[in-house]
């Protein structure tokens, strides 16, 4: 008679997703959670009837976010404001994951992220997909902004101008 193999146990391997190097992973930053927490807050405030003064109370919105950012970021995304305002009358500001964005039939168009957001080094202006910046097969959507000369804020007035044509 054949001897009878003893059943093998099945072990079940650990549940937690691992990156190909096989450290775990940490999931979501905390100024990502913040991120979203903001754009939460954004959607439950919308869906509101009466919550906000209409477009008045977006861009107060607006206005109160770039005056708490840090001196640096500050005077660029108030500068970027008036640009935007300027180049571009038919987009409303409001805020768009806690970060100042402006939108064209309540579509974000372009947005401005100030390097303290993401501990970055580095503020930056980007475009959605909403944005007409299409130029052949490639084209950017994002720019790092450490300072603005008059050529940046010509550059960025005429970007913004394309972007709603």
């Amino acid at each position: 008679m054949a001897e009878k193999k003893p059943e093998k146990k099945h072990t079940q391997k650990s549940a937690k997703s691992t990156t190909a190097i096989g450290k775990a992973s940490k999931g979501f930053t905390d100024e990502e959670r913040a991120a979203m927490r903001e754009r939460a807050q954004e959607l439950k405030s919308d869906a509101r009837p009466g919550s906000h003064a209409g477009k008045e109370g977006e861009e107060s919105a607006v206005l109160a976010k770039l005056a708490a950012m840090p001196a640096p970021d500050r005077a660029m995304g108030e500068r970027l404001h008036a640009i935007i305002k300027a180049s571009a009358p038919g987009l409303s500001p409001k805020l768009w994951y806690g970060m100042p964005a402006y939108a064209k039939d309540g579509k974000v168009v372009c947005f401005f992220q100030d390097a303290q957001k993401f501990k970055t080094r580095y503020a930056t202006l980007g475009f959605s997909d909403k944005a007409t910046l299409d130029e052949g097969h490639m084209w950017p959507t994002g720019f790092a902004l450490k300072e603005l000369t008059a050529a940046d804020e010509a550059r960025i007035g005429a970007l913004v101008k394309k972007a709603v044509s």
